[in-house]
């Protein structure tokens, strides 16, 4: 279901935002199937940065992939009002982490230390921005801001861990709390091409024709992998969002 009718009018509330507020059956739903995928996934990356010694860059972008890929079916599924609720499951399991703070196995997998001493701010501010891009692709462009969650889930997941690994060619990018933040040309590659195969999977699987899928995912893939390297450190789950859902829909129109 992409963008289905609104589930309930509220008063002066725009009918743009109505698609936002989820029915009691979709809450239902979406809210155990969200806190038992939410708790698995983070025990998951728990048990990899505690019981196994992974590093934070993967254990915390594994947290997001699993997250943030989920995202899209339930999407699919329940359209902009199921992710609401989704989102709203994830941040508060993710608040809780940041309660609990040092020592606790969750927080510890998805807080960098590279972000000290304002760790935890670097796991809110990342939280909310993914919110607002959100709620800013649905609302510009509604038909395909899915795509704007697998650019973020996949290709954005990618680009730490491999810039981690293999980044040889580094620059600065800057950031809000002063922390020093760097990317490498290496993992803006990886965000460009596992973004373009997201991207690519999802639209083919919707029975689009092979050369606008084609063309779509390569500007997708592109302008995710620019606007990753130019955005704020903390502020890129908000822009890629936008940016990706805006270019499929620029190709394949809304």
């Amino acid at each position: 279901m992409r963008g289905g009718p609104a589930v309930c009018y509220i008063g002066a509330v725009p009918d743009s935002l109505t698609r936002f507020i989820p029915d009691a059956a979709t809450t239902l739903i979406v809210v155990p199937a969200a806190l038992l995928y939410g708790a698995a996934a983070a025990a998951f990356v728990a048990w990899l940065r505690i019981g196994r010694g992974v590093r934070v860059p993967y254990t915390r972008k594994a947290f997001h992939f699993l997250i943030l890929s989920a995202a899209t079916p339930v999407h699919l599924a329940w359209g902009v009002s199921g992710v609401v609720v989704y989102g709203c499951v994830i941040a508060l399991l993710v608040a809780f982490a940041v309660m609990r703070g040092d020592g606790s196995g969750f927080y510890e997998a998805i807080a960098r230390g590279t972000d000290a001493p304002r760790r935890s701010l670097f796991i809110i501010v990342p939280l909310v921005t993914t919110a607002a891009g959100g709620v800013l692709a649905n609302l510009l462009f509604p038909t395909w801001a899915h795509i704007g969650y697998m650019a973020v889930a996949w290709g954005d997941a990618v680009g730490e861990p491999v810039g981690t690994r293999w980044g040889r060619h580094r620059y600065r990018v800057p950031s809000i709390g002063g922390i020093t933040a760097v990317r490498s040309l290496e993992g803006s590659a990886a965000v460009l091409i596992t973004s373009m195969l997201a991207s690519g999977v999802v639209l083919r699987l919707e029975s689009l024709e092979p050369a606008a899928v084609l063309g779509a995912a390569v500007l997708v893939g592109i302008v995710t992998a620019l606007v990753e390297a130019l955005s704020h450190h903390g502020l890129d789950n908000l822009t890629i969002q936008v940016a990706a859902a805006g270019a499929a829909t620029f190709v394949l129109g809304g």
